[in-house]
């Protein structure tokens, strides 16, 4: 059985936590947030298998960690080749990161009579992190950019990302409401001092 560190986990959400508790403007939280989630995603050794595992139907969304006050939360989402989201917002602020492969973020702007229309196009390549503002109209659509290979971004919410209503989109603007919920059923034991040491 593999082990794995999750001591770096628990860290990231103790930093996290520190950092929103300080009720900084959302810039700064982007900003601060954006280097401590590009210190998690450098190492490659604390993602439980159970949490990075690809479903050949769709992709999954794993929550690693939901704040008590449900200030932000920490998500694995797991891309098979070839998989990706419907068109969608936010109405969060967001840090995405990738830990494994990479991702295409399509973004997308509404013209004058309310269509959508594609905006500027990104490819995150492993270790890269984008920021997600709450304060634009933060609509894209997220695919893994392999065909062949699953890829693994982390996100970070603010908000339990999984129980907030968002839009779903289709091209001429037309919103439907969802909320996304979770793939996992259990979380990483993250304050299990003794077997996190242990695994390191």
């Amino acid at each position: 059985m593999m082990a794995y560190n999750l001591d770096r986990l628990r860290r990231f959400v103790v930093d996290i936590s520190a950092l929103v508790g300080r009720s900084p403007a959302e810039a700064d939280v982007l900003r601060e947030g954006q280097t401590l989630l590009e210190d998690l995603i450098r190492h490659d050794d604390w993602l439980p298998d159970s949490l990075s595992q690809a479903d050949p139907a769709r992709y999954s969304q794993h929550l690693l960690h939901c704040d008590s006050a449900e200030r932000f939360s920490i998500v694995s989402f797991v891309w098979g080749p070839g998989q990706s989201t419907p068109i969608h917002n936010h109405t969060v602020w967001g840090l995405v990161g990738v830990l494994r492969g990479a991702e295409i973020s399509q973004r997308f702007a509404r013209s004058a009579d309310g269509a959508l229309r594609p905006g500027d196009r990104q490819v995150l390549e492993t270790g890269q992190v984008e920021a997600l503002s709450s304060a634009v109209d933060d609509i894209h659509q997220v695919s893994n950019a392999h065909a062949d290979q699953v890829s693994v971004s982390i996100h970070v919410y603010g908000g339990n990302i999984g129980a907030v209503s968002r839009s779903t989109f289709d091209l001429e603007g037309q919103a439907k409401t969802f909320i996304s919920g979770y793939s996992n059923t259990q979380l990483p034991n993250l304050w299990d001092a003794q077997a996190n040491e242990a695994a390191q």
